[in-house]
């Protein structure tokens, strides 16, 4: 099932599009002809960005500067979107973080802003936008969760509890969604090579230790743009991870064995 069949002059609204997988969605969609509308806090990077979509597509591209964990900034840019560039068909929710630390010395400080930027900003944009699409009884939204919110690893609490309620918020979403013909995709990738880590792993040694289960950004976002406007309920990234996933639900002590030993690389 589609909603259409090619991203030619559609806009597509990514957050969380100033560098790592965000930044290369945003390309991919240019390529296939996509209006592009990124946003992200750093305005600099997110300019260039911006530019490099417009050689990309041939049209004009779009830059907001955007925290999504300020409900009013949100509301705010997002006005601005419909006002300057129009409506939405795509939405990608792709701003977040992650932190590896364990759970009784973890800053709840850091704890409370990774669920206002990875759950509510997600849920702030979300709700505005598809208030829109119902409106035209079209569109996508597509969350960018984690195979972390399929399966807990020891010292990613906090960011796997951020990633959980992703995953279930989507899907609820979904079937709320589905009257409307508004699609909604959840995508669980594994880790993936970009500078996320360099604020969640400071040991800087968590992608060398998993080096066989890293993704390629570029890989990952073809996977993305591949599936805007189809009713695709999932992605998981990479093929083991998705099936160690299903395994840990089948069997929930032979995977906290596999999620205590085998996966536990923080």
């Amino acid at each position: 099932m589609k909603n259409f069949d090619t991203l030619n002059d559609k806009v597509v609204f990514i957050t969380g599009a100033s560098t790592g997988l965000g930044e290369k969605i945003a390309y991919q969609a240019a390529k296939k002809g996509a209006v592009v509308i990124v946003s992200a806090r750093r305005e600099d990077m997110l300019l260039k960005v911006k530019a490099t979509c417009e050689e990309y597509s041939g049209k004009k591209a779009y830059a907001f500067s955007l925290d999504v964990s300020d409900p009013e900034q949100v509301k705010k840019v997002i006005e601005e979107i419909y006002q300057t560039v129009g409506v939405v068909d795509v939405l990608v929710n792709n701003a977040g973080f992650g932190h590896f630390e364990e759970a009784l010395t973890f800053d709840m400080d850091l704890a409370e802003r990774m669920f206002r930027v990875n759950v509510l900003g997600l849920m702030y944009v979300t709700q505005l936008v598809a208030i829109e699409m119902a409106e035209r009884r079209q569109g996508h939204i597509i969350n960018i969760a984690s195979q972390a919110g399929k399966m807990a690893t020891p010292k990613s609490t906090i960011y796997s509890a951020s990633k959980f309620a992703v995953i279930g918020y989507s899907n609820a979403l979904r079937l709320e969604l589905k009257p409307l013909n508004i699609f909604v995709t959840t995508v669980n990738p594994g880790p993936i090579e970009t500078n996320f880590f360099d604020i969640a792993d400071e040991s800087g040694t968590y992608l060398d230790k998993v080096g066989r289960y890293v993704l390629n950004a570029e890989d990952v976002a073809n996977r993305i743009v591949a599936l805007m406007g189809t009713s695709r309920r999932e992605l998981n990234l990479p093929a083991l991870l998705e099936v160690a996933g299903k395994f840990y639900t089948l069997f929930p002590r032979i995977g906290d064995y596999l999620a205590g030993n085998l996966f536990n690389n923080k």
